[in-house]
């Protein structure tokens, strides 16, 4: 379950305990003890989580609404409305914001994922009002004009040329995601289709704002040297008075059940790189019942048993040992709104083939079918994972992030001692139960990337205007 936010990801990896006894020590207390939730009359939930150790808080207001909710044409609109709402509002001028938080001494940033979009602000906790009139002001008076959207619009385009397509593996991770997925919006990338953002206008960003942004389809955060009941009075006073729209709730929307993958879909993408790169990717499930669920928490395990640390075994086996891949590793989300994939990466060694190295890694998932797990070394791995979700702890942000993420996607923060104990409990036969289940051929998708002349790769300047 890793923290996953804006175009890539961002995981947060910890230090390996020497065992499951000091694990065991640091998750006796309940993991969001001083948290309280309040609901506002216009429908905005509020969560606040009381951290004093230092006089610093962070607010976050995270929208029910990412690229999972866009349509064809206007694939990109979510992550365009992002930029978009720094653009200014009828009381506060373009860039306004941006200075005050700055002038406050304070951080500010937003994020686009496929399941909701964010905006933080992090600073000393005299200035949380502020951040918060800023905030609620932009939920409802953002002033969108078509001289700035053309200006914003060709920064995106230039942030989609930098980081996918003048990248060799984000495009191969972009076109496979577009052949793993046959109908679900997980297929379009979060950036958006070049097509659709050289043809967007104003209208679909205005659209997006009107129909997705209220607070009855928002979850505000505040975690940090703050009084909760404090926190919902200013919650009420800045935000109370924006209205409700009518809108429909996550678990009302659309399922969009991604029809089953009847054999394996292979994908070549040409494009200038130094060496070649694979990725197989297999669908996989994700937690929709914190408490009744066990095989997402053994895929998570499963993937700190092939990767996240030196002797995890796929960089044990294949890299140091048999030196068919310079690299290799897995990576696995089990919190999502939509469906998840398993996927499995490397770069060939010196010498080696992509057709070597993907049974090479076949051979990796068939030793856990037939021979499992070790104790110790399950041990060994589940301190690694739950050491992971505990470290989490120690950032305000972080702890804002996980209860952001979880209650935008349809969990919620009271899940996490559930899912840490539910990690405690996975068991070496249900590891190797889901990999015979889920590393399937059947729901297989496999990208290589064929490495074509590096003179090929142009050179291009950031654009001005990119945030994240």
């Amino acid at each position: 379950m890793k923290l996953d936010y804006s175009i890539g990801n961002t995981c947060f990896r910890a230090i390996l305990f020497s065992g499951l006894l000091q694990i065991g020590l640091l998750i006796s207390l309940p993991a969001f003890a001083n948290t309280h939730e309040y609901w506002l009359a216009n429908g905005l939930k509020l969560i606040v989580k009381q951290d004093h150790r230092s006089p610093v808080v962070v607010t976050q207001i995270w929208y029910k609404a990412g690229s999972i909710d866009e349509v064809n044409g206007v694939t990109g609109v979510a992550h365009v409305l992002e930029h978009m709402m720094f653009k200014g509002t009828k009381t506060v001028p373009n860039g306004e914001f941006s200075k005050k938080i700055a002038a406050a001494g304070g951080r500010e940033n937003a994020f686009t994922s496929y399941d909701y979009t964010g905006y933080y602000q992090q600073l000393h906790k005299q200035h949380l009002p502020m951040a918060m009139e800023l905030e609620s002001d932009r939920m409802r008076n953002l002033v969108l004009t078509k001289d700035e959207f053309a200006k914003e619009i060709r920064v995106v385009m230039e942030e989609r040329r930098l980081r996918t397509d003048d990248q060799a593996r984000a495009l191969l991770y972009e076109k496979m995601m577009a052949v793993a997925y046959q109908s679900h919006p997980y297929k379009n990338p979060i950036i958006g289709w070049m097509n659709d953002l050289e043809n967007m206008r104003v209208e679909d960003a205005q659209d997006w704002y009107d129909h997705w942004y209220a607070p009855n389809n928002a979850v505000l955060v505040v975690v940090g040297d703050v009084d909760a009941e404090e926190v919902f009075k200013l919650a009420q006073r800045y935000y109370g008075a924006v209205e409700k729209r009518p809108l429909l709730d996550i678990d009302a929307r659309k399922p969009q059940i991604e029809p089953p993958q009847l054999g394996t879909k292979r994908i070549t993408v040409k494009a200038p790189a130094e060496l070649p790169y694979l990725i197989m990717g297999y669908h996989a499930p994700v937690i929709r019942n914190a408490a009744a669920d066990w095989e997402p928490y053994a895929l998570e395990v499963l993937e700190s048993v092939l990767d996240g640390h030196s002797s995890a075994r796929l960089n044990k086996t294949l890299v140091r040992e048999k030196q068919i891949a310079n690299s290799a590793s897995a990576g696995y989300s089990a919190v999502a709104r939509g469906p998840s994939i398993f996927f499995l990466s490397a770069v060939p060694g010196t010498g080696k083939t992509v057709a070597e190295l993907e049974q090479a890694l076949r051979d990796e998932i068939e030793k856990v079918i037939k021979e499992g797990v070790t104790e110790a070394e399950l041990a060994r791995v589940k301190a690694q994972v739950i050491a992971g979700h505990v470290y989490q702890r120690d950032s305000i942000f972080s702890q804002a992030m996980q209860i952001g993420r979880l209650e935008s996607i349809g969990l919620s923060y009271r899940d996490i001692d559930t899912m840490l104990e539910k990690l405690k409990a996975v068991t070496a036969e249900q590891i190797r139960d889901v990999a015979k289940k889920y590393f399937n051929d059947d729901s297989l998708t496999v990208a290589v990337l064929d490495p074509q002349p590096l003179e090929q790769k142009k050179t291009v300047a950031a654009p001005s205007g990119l945030r994240h």
